[in-house]
């Protein structure tokens, strides 16, 4: 399938990184040089340097054999243009990355799809919506839901009071029920490591695990990690994301939001029916004590300053909140935010990646999406008839040592795999692998 991608920064490279594969035929469109060279030397894409509302280049470009035109630039305009006019010269479908809420509500939806756009993606509610899921799941890092939440990918951190710590997936499953799920990946001192049953949990490792619909629950309870309740919150931040998850939550939770600027916090307080919003410099630990820090359950800083959000959770943790969420957008940082105390880390930018990942399969074709600082993809293939993956138990199929077959969804129902699985057409799976084993990977499924 040919796939235009315009816009080389984070979204883009990530999109293009999961995308490229044999089966895709991807160019990617940006003016900045050295964001389509860093494209072109870790992905397998054609790059063109030039703009993306240039009617020229787009038929230099081929859009009239384009399947997809996906518009992620840093500009609104730019990307709502370019998916108009892609539209216009022949691209089947497109997409569009925009900063404004007021296209994706529900009242400008139908006439935004009349000018030639499919689906837009706005990455702040989109991280505002993960935000909320961490909250209600206080004790993971990461949670990623799979078709809906049929299956799901659970982040838990092991610390020196977890049971589990430095038991095997052997030993574990002797003493419990793990049929729900399944220990996928491991990162361990920035080492991505696919488990096997041999593989110890050690202390600081940040695991994560596939389970079903109802798993969760299970997890939890084998690794010692209950769900803590959350009534008090502090967001740090007024912006897009901390103003949408303010209103998120206002109506289950008591919420403190913190906002610097003295015109957005008067129109947040205008905004919000139940949030108190202070103004003030939320780096000032006087006012994080005026305002009862010691007495929250959950701090959230999702400010535009990555150092800040760093900072100021790692401070809260200090002072003894029991989860903490930063916002951190370079993903220089997610690597090293991994290891020094931090419950949870929310990157807009690749959470939008994933999601138009999984927009592309819904089209049939093979999607991906990456975890925050591994060195490994989760890949969603859909079973065709008469395919390697078909025709033997999984445990006969010798799949890479790189990579876990972690789960299935048949007939709209997720199941963790195991060795006696033999997979059917239309089956939905869920593989864990490297990068290194990806291409051995696609060939199960080709």
């Amino acid at each position: 399938m040919r796939i235009i991608i315009a816009g080389a920064g984070e979204v883009g490279f990530h999109l293009a990184k999961q995308l490229s594969s044999k089966d895709h035929d991807i160019t990617i469109i940006d003016l900045d040089e050295h964001q389509i060279e860093k494209s072109s030397s870790t992905s397998d894409v054609m790059s063109i340097r030039g703009s993306s509302t240039s009617i020229k280049l787009l038929k230099e470009a081929r859009i009239s054999e384009t399947d997809l035109v996906v518009a992620v630039t840093s500009t609104e305009c730019v990307n709502i243009s370019t998916s108009i006019l892609a539209k216009k010269l022949g691209a089947k479908k497109t997409i569009a990355r925009v900063s404004s809420a007021e296209y994706v509500s529900d009242e400008n939806l139908d006439m935004i799809k009349s000018l030639g756009i499919d689906y837009l993606i706005y990455p702040e509610e989109l991280a505002a919506k993960e935000i909320v899921k961490l909250i209600e799941h206080t004790a993971a890092t990461d949670i990623v839901d799979i078709e809906g939440g049929k299956l799901s990918i659970v982040g838990i951190k092991i610390d020196e009071n977890v049971p589990v710590l430095n038991m095997t997936m052997r030993e574990i499953s002797e003493q419990h029920d793990i049929s729900t799920f399944r220990v996928a990946t491991i990162l361990r001192n920035s080492e991505t490591i696919i488990p096997s049953g041999e593989n110890r949990f050690k202390l600081n490792d940040q695991v994560y695990i596939i389970t079903t619909q109802n798993g969760i629950e299970d997890v939890m309870k084998i690794v010692g990690m209950n769900e803590k309740t959350i009534n008090n919150l502090m967001i740090l931040g007024g912006g897009k994301i901390g103003r949408k998850t303010a209103k998120l939550l206002e109506d289950n939770f008591n919420v403190k939001l913190i906002e610097s600027n003295s015109d957005k916090a008067i129109d947040l307080a205008d905004y919000l029916r139940k949030t108190l919003v202070i103004e003030g410099d939320g780096r000032d630990l006087d006012l994080l004590a005026q305002e009862s820090i010691i007495d929250m359950d959950a701090f959230i800083s999702v400010t535009e300053d990555a150092e800040t959000n760093i900072i100021t959770s790692l401070m809260a943790k200090h002072l003894g909140v029991t989860k903490t969420i930063a916002q951190v957008d370079n993903s220089d940082y997610v690597p090293l935010t991994k290891t020094i105390g931090l419950d949870s880390l929310i990157n807009k930018k690749l959470i939008a990646a994933n999601v138009i990942s999984r927009f592309i399969k819904k089209s049939n074709i093979i999607s991906s999406l990456s975890l925050s600082g591994m060195d490994a993809e989760v890949l969603e293939y859909v079973v065709k008839e008469g395919t390697p993956v078909t025709k033997k138990m999984v445990k006969d199929l010798n799949f890479p040592k790189n990579t876990v077959v972690g789960g299935y969804i048949r007939n709209k129902k997720g199941y963790i795999t195991i060795g006696t699985t033999q997979f059917e057409t239309d089956d939905k799976v869920v593989v864990f692998a490297l990068s290194s084993g990806v291409t051995k990977v696609n060939n199960f499924f080709n």
